[in-house]
């Protein structure tokens, strides 16, 4: 199977060897040469499979892949080794990689490796229609007992059984779309459809038909008629997530026939009329967005009904052992694991644990534990650096707290960030020094950094390594 696969590596030969054999495989290939730019091509135009080195300017790949699998948790990532990094390809793998390729590269590992991450990608698909099938059938449920889930669910309680328009805010992967779909499960539209639209995945030539549908040989491939999503949800409900990605010029027609609840389908001059009910979601801020020209304030207000705020993991923390134990018996069941538990160390690790990626992280996270650890029981040390080196950080600074006085700790009066960053580092890494007995093996584990990485620090601040 083809697809489209991107490239991140900062070296030019090796981008244009890959995509030369990509290329000859059938498949659309893009490219960059930093995480940056690689990031900016991922959210713009997106990408079925990713090669990512390693080895890079600015932002490493082990960064970049942490910020992928948060953004996308089921794009598979082929890492590219150099010599000397396959003990970063080991840590990249069990950090959520699909695989690694070492340099020189090899024609036929390329080809099966991308093909089988392609195949991954397309099973993924299938599973989350499936589950979207099946989700349609069965009620959903926001996990939690902390203030901030009461509150959702009793204002999810309140707007359900009305025909009012929602507008879900929060950041990506903390359930809008659960929380979309609590709404119309609790509605008088139950039994019909809610249909799903993905504003920002759909390209912008193609919206229009997406949304209204389109006649035969209205524009080239048109080989036959076919409904659109409003369409499809009448007397049901539409759910356009990622509003906030939709052109102006997409904005201007969806209002009108939001306001008028009917229209023509592309090529097509008979009028439809639909009874649709609109929950929209995004994960901008949308009066930002207005005052930077980039969203319609009469669309946001015609959106704005009944506003809904979905709260990020970080400020919910007292709901992760929760939803830690629901996702492991929710998956241990889907995929007959054998029960895994975390001790106590790990699971406080796990609840102060920052989650960028939200809940959406926290159940991939989950899943990953009970492919390497099914049937055990997991302490501080199976968690991944970045959890593991929280923990430890905290622990160093209420350490710091404890022997003296907070007051004494911050400084008055104008402080560089940056340099009072460095000296917090250089603090922390002579006391993990000190508690390893000098072991550069164990600090480097402890605190998630190459060896390489770590002499350089030690270094660069003065640290004696004896």
């Amino acid at each position: 199977m083809s697809g489209t696969i991107l490239i991140i590596d900062d070296e030019e030969d090796i981008r244009f060897s890959l995509r030369g054999i990509l290329e000859d495989e059938g498949h659309e290939v893009l490219e960059a040469g930093s995480a940056e730019a690689g990031l900016d091509i991922l959210a713009e135009q997106g990408a079925d499979c990713l090669f990512l080195d390693i080895w890079l300017p600015g932002r490493d790949g082990l960064e970049t892949l942490e910020q992928v699998r948060a953004d996308q948790p089921d794009l598979p990532v082929i890492m590219i080794s150099g010599h000397g990094t396959i003990e970063t390809a080991v840590t990249a793998l069990k950090n959520g990689a699909f695989d690694f390729i070492e340099k020189p590269l090899s024609l036929d590992k390329v080809v099966t490796i991308s093909r089988n991450a392609l195949e991954l990608a397309r099973l993924a698909e299938e599973n989350r229609a499936l589950k979207a099938r099946i989700g349609e059938q069965h009620p959903v449920r926001l996990t939690g007992e902390s203030r901030a889930i009461q509150d959702l669910r009793r204002a999810i309680e309140q707007v359900a059984p009305t025909n009012a328009w929602v507008l879900i805010t929060g950041e990506n992967g903390t359930g809008k779309e659960i929380v979309a779909r609590s709404i119309h499960g609790g509605s008088a539209r139950a039994e019909k459809p809610l249909v799903a639209v993905n504003c920002a995945a759909i390209p912008e030539e193609l919206i229009e038909s997406e949304l209204f549908g389109h006649e035969k040989g209205a524009f080239t491939g048109a080989e036959t008629a076919q409904a659109g999503k409003f369409e499809l949800a009448d007397k049901g409900t539409l759910f356009l997530d990622e509003i906030g990605d939709m052109s102006l010029k997409t904005q201007a027609k969806i209002l009108r026939i939001l306001q008028e609840q009917r229209f023509e389908r592309v090529g097509g001059r008979k009028t439809i009329r639909v009874d649709v009910r609109v929950i929209a979601a995004t994960n901008k801020d949308l009066m930002t967005e207005i005052q930077e020209g980039n969203f319609r304030e009469d669309l946001y207000y015609r959106l704005k009904v009944f506003p809904l705020e979905v709260p990020p993991l970080r400020d919910r923390a007292d709901d992760i052992p929760l939803l830690i134990r629901d996702f492991l018996d929710t998956i241990t069941r889907e995929h007959a694991f054998k029960p895994l538990t975390f001790d106590r160390h790990a699971m406080d690790a796990l609840a102060r644990h920052s989650w960028p990626g939200n809940v959406r992280e926290l159940k991939n996270f989950v899943e990953r534990m009970l492919i390497m650890y099914s049937g055990r029981d997991v302490g501080l040390g199976e968690l991944p650096p970045e959890i593991r080196g929280e923990a430890d950080i905290r622990a160093v600074c209420a350490g710091c707290r404890n022997a003296e006085a907070e007051a004494s700790e911050v400084p008055a009066g104008p402080v560089d960030l940056k340099q009072a960053k460095a000296e917090f580092e250089a603090r922390l890494l002579e006391a993990k020094l000190r508690e390893y007995e000098g072991n550069i093996s164990q600090l480097a584990k402890a605190v998630g950094m190459e060896r390489s990485s770590l002499y350089r620090k030690l270094r660069l601040y003065g640290i004696e390594t004896g």
